[in-house]
């Protein structure tokens, strides 16, 4: 038996132990990652901690940090005022501005955990007081983050464009970002249906306490005092590094929860026991176990079987299956630097068009970002209420794996089956 196979065997074992025992799942990662290293890759101690996503921790750890002092000095709530002024209280439209302000940050060169870093603690805020679903804000978060990343300047974008460039792949940035965006924007209004959305169509907040139907909302009112007006500071400065300055944005929150702590330490009071340190673990453990998939080659060999197919249809629709699964629990910027050149040899035959299989590839990679085993998924759950915490980390797991399917069948229908692109 190969190395390969051993491994997706080992990744198929760690998730029955995790659902029908009470191991964390990201423990069973890493002693999986342990095992098959030391019995079947030959791995050193050195080379399995190499798969550790040090950059994703210091972002899960620095944004919730930021966010827990937000929290506790106010400044979360007086943004949560101030948005939904914005909106003249109408509560309904509040998912759709975090669904378009993430939009744009993406859509405008942030890498999406600097997008989804920045804006899922303040929307999950506003779920909060305006009794949304955390799951409908996190998902609207999460797609916001694809919509706009494939813009010719957004970081999708850009590498998806250069891939195809490099390859000598016919290719149309436009139709890519047009596509994503409307294909997410469409997502967003099932997730709207399906998730409490239609609950809260001609809900107005009523200013204070209570909204127009009973629900409760942020204080009515919240003086800007100096600790809150530095943490809003610090937000700014954390969107402006993200964008301008091409600054890490776990560094950056670190940094400024410093700061602040310094400047006010009683507001920062017990900020770092709301750290999501259990999904910081789930979530660096699965990513050292993927890394380390990727070492023993298993994603290319997959690749590779979906190469030899003699059938181009289906075997486009496979890589776009592939590029979703893995994806779900991987980085979707390495899957797409890595399956648009497997598409390469149905590319080639001239019966698949190759800027709707490039186009269906790119949005079924995307669109699993809010598993939470993905950055995105897991920067929602982990400033998701600890009281809400787990029920949202199940929803969007069944989500993630669900879309991982339908997702791509329905992008190949769209943009590979026509032949038209």
């Amino acid at each position: 038996m190969s190395d390969q196979v051993i491994s997706i065997i080992a990744l198929v074992l760690i998730f029955a132990l995790a659902t029908f025992s009470a191991v964390h799942l990201g423990v069973l990662a890493i002693v999986a990652a342990f095992i098959v290293g030391s019995t079947v890759a030959n791995e050193s101690s050195d080379d399995i901690f190499s798969g550790f996503p040090g950059d994703l921790f210091v972002v899960l750890v620095g944004v919730t940090l930021l966010f827990g002092i937000a929290k506790s000095n106010g400044a979360v709530d007086w943004l949560v005022n101030a948005a939904v002024k914005a909106v003249r209280g109408r509560i309904a439209l509040i998912p759709w501005v975090m669904f378009l302000v993430t939009a744009v940050l993406t859509a405008v060169g942030a890498v999406t955990p600097a997008a989804v870093g920045i804006v899922a603690p303040i929307g999950l805020g506003f779920a909060v007081a305006y009794g949304i679903s955390p799951v409908l804000m996190g998902l609207f978060i999460a797609n916001g983050a694809s919509a706009g990343g494939f813009s010719p300047i957004g970081v999708f974008g850009s590498i998806t464009n250069n891939v195809v460039e490099r390859n000598d792949l016919p290719g149309s940035p436009a139709t890519l970002f047009t596509a994503s965006f409307l294909f997410n924007v469409g997502l967003c209004v099932i997730i709207f249906l399906l998730f409490g959305g239609r609950q809260l169509l001609g809900r107005i907040a009523a200013g204070g306490g209570k909204d127009a139907d009973g629900g409760a909302t942020a204080p009515a009112s919240l003086r800007l005092d100096l600790p809150r007006a530095l943490t809003l500071l610090g937000l700014l400065s954390l969107v402006a590094g993200a964008l301008f300055f091409d600054l890490d944005v776990g560094l950056m929150a670190l940094t400024i929860s410093v700061v602040l702590t310094l400047v006010a330490p009683k507001s920062a009071k017990g900020a770092v026991d709301k750290c999501a340190w259990s999904t910081v673990l789930l979530v660096c453990g699965i990513v050292t176990y993927v890394s380390q998939m990727e070492r023993l080659g298993t994603i290319d060999w997959l690749g590779e079987r979906v190469a030899s197919i003699d059938a181009p249809l289906l075997g486009a629709l496979l890589i776009c299956l592939i590029g979703a699964v893995v994806s779900a629990f991987a980085s979707t910027t390495g899957m797409l630097g890595a399956l648009i050149p497997l598409a390469v040899p149905f590319l080639l035959t001239g019966q698949v068009g190759a800027v709707g299989l490039i186009t269906a590839l790119a949005i079924s990679a995307s669109i699993v970002d809010a598993s939470p085993f993905s950055t995105s998924g897991a920067l929602v759950t982990a400033n998701t209420p600890p009281d809400q915490r787990d029920l949202v980390f199940r929803r969007l797991m069944a989500w993630g794996l669900g879309i991982a399917v339908v997702g791509p069948l329905v992008t190949w229908c769209l943009f590979v089956v026509p032949g038209s692109l």
